[in-house]
């Protein structure tokens, strides 16, 4: 059984910084792509940062330059640093993982149960 455990939300005003940690646990062979993705209330889920196994990285635009995404694998965890926050990051942040439980499995994808980051005055 594989779990992923967010943590790290919380109210922060605007400008301010937040470092969001996510740890899969669990039987695991192999973590592939882990990522991050948020909810806003009333909008659906969009992606946020991924990154892959051997630290290729993406960005949505409207975090490129603010956010950074890291990762390590010898603990399975994946990292957000998020800066320069504004209003329009809050949100429920979620926790994905592509994980191999064994070889004979193909990977499958695990969400964590999400974080909220508030960014208000």
């Amino acid at each position: 059984q594989v779990q992923l455990v967010e943590s790290g939300g919380d109210l922060v005003q605007p400008g301010g910084s937040l470092r969001l940690s996510c740890a899969a646990s669990g039987s695991i062979f192999s973590v592939k792509i882990m990522g991050w993705y948020r909810q806003a209330p009333g909008k659906e889920r969009e992606l946020v940062a991924t990154i892959t196994i051997d630290y290729r990285t993406t960005y949505a635009d409207s975090v490129n330059g603010r956010f950074t995404i890291s990762r390590d694998n010898a603990k399975n965890t994946v990292y957000l640093e998020m800066n320069s926050l504004r209003p329009d990051d809050t949100a429920v942040y979620y926790c994905n993982a592509h994980i191999q439980i064994n070889l004979k499995m193909p990977p499958d994808d695990y969400w964590g149960q999400g974080t909220q980051v508030t960014v208000s005055s």
